[in-house]
């Protein structure tokens, strides 16, 4: 590790930040292209001074066209560069979605492996800032549905920047998504450069029941576990870490001794990736379930500006608390 990298406590968003400068000093191929994320630092400063550390062939601003500059990465990374992206929003997916949809996710598969697309997509979600329906979404479960993507979305600092790091070595296009929730949050920096995509980590042992979770949801499953325990309730909480690919035997292993699943995410529940883990689940440890999967998540409705109502929109650790129970009242 580097000795911008020493083990120290620090906010995610300074994690990502190092793990950023990081690569940029250990791989010359490594690009970061994004708007204002050159001498402005990034929107939400996430890439403050990096700009002027390596200047503007590294870290390039970029005209206000994500479909522009997510498609130039597309071509930098068939060209042998490692371009990381940063999209703003999550939201803004939409406009730029024919390049990761139909280009990085499928063309080193139509070239027959002749061509690798080492490109990573950072991007942040999440509602709580009465930012509005277009700039709030959780919008994992369209990006983990496409072939050929990998989907990671760190909950905490040691993962923010471990699996950025291993987002960016990694030959496979990357949608790595931030909470701007987590930006503030402090915590220890792993002390390998690199952490495994697609491993689960269990950060609450539990016997009752299982809570699956991941980014900011996290830290509220583990509030609602807390919470559970006044009840006696003994939960579990899995951190997934990456949707795709999914570390599906950490959850089959925990539903094995538990014997009931709660899924949470920030995203709307309708068709979300909670339906995932819980169809795989229950395909394969029918025999282990007590009961039904349940999922929290937000309703199906734009996210509210109103502070008022977005807070009634966004799952809280009360919601959690409420699943936990009713997993365990059912058996």
């Amino acid at each position: 590790m580097s000795s911008s990298t020493e083990q120290a406590t620090v906010r995610y968003m300074d994690a990502i930040r190092a793990a950023l400068a990081d690569e940029l000093r250990d791989d010359e191929r490594v690009v970061l292209l994004g708007i204002d994320v050159g001498a402005g630092g990034g929107i939400f400063a996430v890439t403050r001074g990096l700009y002027e550390e390596f200047g503007p062939r590294r870290v390039r601003d970029t005209p206000i066209s994500e479909m522009a500059f997510v498609g130039a990465a597309v071509g930098a990374a068939a060209t042998g560069l490692r371009p990381v992206v940063e999209l703003m929003f999550m939201d803004f997916l939409g406009v730029c979605f024919d390049p990761l949809l139909n280009q990085a996710s499928k063309l080193r598969y139509m070239t027959g492996g002749l061509l690798s697309f080492p490109l990573v997509v950072r991007t942040q979600t999440g509602a709580g800032r009465s930012s509005g329906a277009q700039h709030s979404q959780s919008l994992e479960a369209m990006v983990a549905h496409v072939p050929g993507l990998k989907v990671v979305l760190p909950g905490t600092v040691e993962d923010a920047y471990g699996l950025l790091r291993a987002a960016i070595r990694d030959d496979n296009p990357v949608v790595f998504v931030e909470n701007r929730r987590l930006y503030s949050r402090k915590g220890v920096l792993p002390e390998a450069d690199v952490l495994p995509i697609g491993r689960a980590r269990t950060l609450r042992p539990g016997a009752d029941v299982t809570v699956a979770a991941w980014s900011r949801m996290v830290e509220v499953a583990l509030e609602a576990a807390d919470r559970a325990s006044a009840a006696g309730i003994d939960t579990e909480v899995i951190d997934l870490r990456s949707l795709v690919p999914m570390d599906v035997d950490a959850l089959l292993e925990s539903v094995s001794r538990t014997g009931r699943l709660v899924v949470a995410h920030e995203a709307a529940v309708d068709f979300g990736a909670g339906a995932e883990v819980a169809a795989r689940v229950t395909e394969l440890a029918w025999g282990d379930l007590r009961g039904p999967v349940l999922r929290v998540g937000a309703p199906p409705v734009p996210m509210p500006f109103s502070p008022p109502l977005e807070e009634a929109c966004i799952p809280d650790a009360a919601a959690i608390e409420r699943a936990i129970l009713a997993a365990c009242e059912r058996t």
